[in-house]
């Protein structure tokens, strides 16, 4: 790869395009820099620009809410499901106005929204619905997967992400006129790659629309290619170590877990747990004290400095969101992770939140 004439967005990128349009029974697949990029130019793709609103949830990384602005338009907020995490489509209808152009879900911790529900939602409102499946590759809800009954899905490869490449996105759809617009606006806006001109020869290139520089390059597309092949045996291994790491916290009785669903297939991309708000940063602090290493996924957006300046997110209060928010922990997690080390965190979980 290295010794090839393209270093930037060619082969490597390309096949692993196909390669994971095929994986998720989708159309077409646009690779870019970050989930944050892929979701960006799917807006801008979409039509969704200054002056619009997309419905999303708060219980969720900043990049979501970020993205959206970074297109010109405005985050509004509808609370999640206590029991899930994700977004709530009961809420939704309550939150069209008609500034409102798209719905993004965020398929959380790796368990799909209802789609099926917030689909019919979209339609009824002729809104644009574009998912937030950064945590959810391999995730199913009712038969439904991520890009197939929205108008695109996108993805992270960020170091974490249970496909990973260190950093990176994409963007996964079916509708056949975005391949060339989401192409183009990923690279300047320009006509012609790199890659199109070693194989084509040289041709005079046109920008005819803005684009940013979001485009993956062939170092970064190889590494996906080679994590491809192992994702169905990394699948097999999270289902594994999430059962063991369950059947275990079930047993503790200060912490809560969130419960699958029938009819769901569960990604696994981290191990929440929920801890009473008064003893959640004590434990993590204890943790770390002895090496166990977690985080929180996440602090509501509307709770950050940056939206609690601006007067529309000021007084605004998602009750479910800010529960799950003040006592989530996630655990250590990856496929790798065996039996000795998630009895090892869960026997001092169990000793910590026997004495805080």
């Amino acid at each position: 790869m290295l010794q090839g004439p393209i270093l930037t967005t060619g082969y490597q990128v390309e096949e692993f395009e196909r390669r994971f349009s095929a994986y998720l029974g989708c159309r077409d697949t646009v690779a870019c820099t970050s989930w944050t990029a892929a979701a960006h130019i799917t807006l801008v793709a979409l039509g969704i620009g200054p002056g619009d609103e997309v419905i999303t949830s708060p219980l969720t990384f900043v990049a979501t809410a970020t993205a959206i602005i970074q297109a010109g338009a405005v985050p509004v907020f509808v609370d999640c499901e206590r029991t899930t995490g994700n977004l709530d489509a009961t809420k939704i209808e309550k939150a069209i106005s008609r500034k409102t152009k798209a719905i993004m879900p965020v398929h959380l911790y790796g368990r799909m929204c209802d789609m099926v529900a917030i689909h019919r939602i979209a339609k009824k409102h002729h809104l644009r619905l574009i998912e937030d499946a950064a945590h959810c590759i391999e995730g199913r809800r009712s038969g439904v997967r991520p890009g197939q009954l929205s108008d695109a899905a996108c993805f992270s490869f960020f170091a974490t992400k249970n496909l990973a490449c260190g950093e990176g996105g994409a963007v996964s759809f079916n509708g056949k006129e975005l391949s060339v617009i989401l192409r183009r606006l990923r690279l300047h806006g320009i006509t012609k790659t790199s890659a199109d001109r070693e194989r084509e020869g040289y041709s005079h290139w046109d920008m005819p629309k803005f684009g940013w520089k979001y485009n993956m390059d062939n170092i970064h597309g190889a590494i996906l290619l080679a994590q491809l092949k192992k994702f169905p045996a990394n699948i097999k291994k999270r289902q594994k170590a999430a059962q063991y790491y369950q059947n275990l916290l079930k047993q503790i009785t200060r912490i809560k877990i969130l419960k699958n669903k029938k009819g769901e297939f569960h990604a696994h991309h981290l191990m929440p747990i929920f801890v009473p708000e008064k003893i959640r940063d004590a434990t993590i602090n204890h943790l770390k004290k002895i090496g166990i290493y977690t985080t929180i996924n996440y602090t509501p957006v509307h709770w950050l400095s940056f939206f609690k300046k601006q007067d529309r997110y000021k007084s605004q209060s998602f009750p479910n969101a800010e529960k799950l928010g003040k006592e989530e922990i996630s655990l250590p997690f990856y496929p790798n992770i065996n039996r000795k080390t998630i009895r090892f965190i869960c026997d001092r979980l169990m000793s910590i939140l026997g004495n805080i």
